[in-house]
């Protein structure tokens, strides 16, 4: 079966740097769930305007058409998304049945500080909106949490050796 990760958690949470520090390590595509926003909830959420279940079907729809696409010829994926929602991910899961969750978690003042210091189209203000939208991964789901305190090489030797990758 072929293996998709998908790097979850809410914006600021570090799901990108961790994401890319997998893939430096296992050469597995990456898809950024970011650049799949249509125009409008990127218009949407510079505006400070959250998203609702509407407008994030189809975006996460495109997420797992690219994931079954790789799936479909054996490569393995890695994909960023805030995934917030079970039934967000159940959507994602649609893309390859060996779908891995990584959920990236912390410290909400860590988070804040990370958004304000970086160039992004999600303001800070969402941050709230977000965590409230928030479904901890459940216990029927494949997946992990990972504490973005730590540093990011410890995070990607967690992830790599609970799926015995490292």
């Amino acid at each position: 079966m072929t293996m998709h990760l998908v790097f979850m958690g809410v914006s600021g949470s570090g799901k990108s740097t961790v994401a890319r520090a997998v893939q430096d390590k296992l050469g597995w595509e990456l898809a950024e769930g970011d650049d799949f926003h249509p125009p409008e909830n990127v218009a949407k959420m510079s505006e400070g305007t959250p998203l609702t279940d509407a407008d994030r079907w189809g975006w996460l729809e495109s997420l797992a058409d690219w994931t079954g696409e790789r799936d479909a010829s054996g490569t393995p994926t890695i994909i960023t998304c805030s995934a917030l929602r079970r039934t967000y991910r159940d959507v994602l899961r649609r893309g390859g049945e060996a779908t891995f969750f990584v959920h990236c978690t912390g410290d909400k003042h860590m988070i804040l500080d990370r958004m304000n210091a970086r160039e992004h189209f999600m303001p800070p203000s969402l941050l709230e909106s977000q965590l409230d939208t928030l479904e901890p991964l459940q216990p029927d789901e494949e997946g992990m949490d990972v504490d973005i305190a730590l540093p990011v090489d410890r995070i990607v030797a967690e992830v790599l050796a609970r799926l015995g990758l490292g």
